[in-house]
């Protein structure tokens, strides 16, 4: 049997290993919660869930450098064509399968822009992603609030593991997070987007607590560069 091999790399960075290596988020510089060196990542994907910083984040340097193709939304995707880097641009709902992992764009409820030397640029809408590597289905939520169509991602791609923001303020909160759970349904809850700095600074074990109350759910609250190891 293959294995799995789900990473948190800090904030709502995640790599997923499963033969090839998909890295989601990479917010690695300036972000106070890694520790990994840029050079130590070699993904074979990015995937990139809108343009804020704290997404996008390192995603130019790293592509370049390891010469890999990016997924993203399709305005996201022009504007890194113009940088120079392989992409391959999808939309809410889509769905490609590279290099082994079926990925499907899923719906967030949040803003999305590209900041860069004092100009903003059209960062399209911002999503999550369903990815499915071999017979282990990972939804990463991306930056969201809580919205009912979360009960249809559960309903339609039955998640084995989901990965929920609950800093509060720019995104859903513990207590909004554990009812995502009750709706989507997955074995295993996750938590992200938290504690990297003042302002979505969070006790995950309120998360904890929440979700038993409605959930049958395991929270795993990880640290950061711990993995966890599915069997696929």
């Amino acid at each position: 049997m293959n294995k799995v091999r789900l990473t948190w790399l800090g904030h709502s960075c995640f790599e997923i290993m499963h033969g090839r290596r998909v890295l989601i988020d990479p917010f690695i510089t300036d972000n106070p919660a890694a520790t990994v060196s840029l050079s130590d990542l070699e993904p074979d994907l990015i995937a990139v869930t809108h343009g804020h910083r704290d997404h996008l984040g390192d995603t130019v340097e790293i592509a370049l450098r390891a010469g890999c193709k990016v997924v993203c939304i399709h305005e996201l995707s022009q504007y890194l064509k113009s940088k120079g880097i392989l992409t391959e641009g999808m939309n809410i709902g889509g769905s490609i399968d590279l290099y082994g992992f079926s990925i499907t764009m899923t719906d967030a409820r949040h803003s999305s822009s590209i900041d860069e030397s004092g100009h903003t640029f059209d960062g399209g809408r911002a999503a999550g992603f369903l990815i499915r590597a071999g017979n282990i289905s990972i939804y990463h939520a991306g930056d969201t609030g809580i919205f009912r169509d979360m009960e249809l991602i559960g309903d339609l791609y039955r998640p084995d593991v989901v990965i929920l923001p609950i800093g509060g303020r720019y995104t859903m909160n513990s207590r909004d997070a554990a009812l995502a759970v009750s709706m989507l349904n997955p074995k295993i809850a996750i938590p992200m987007h938290y504690n990297t700095y003042e302002k979505i600074k969070q006790d995950p074990d309120v998360f904890v607590s929440a979700v038993k109350e409605v959930s049958d759910a395991d929270v795993i609250v990880m640290e950061v560069n711990d993995s966890i190891i599915f069997q696929d």
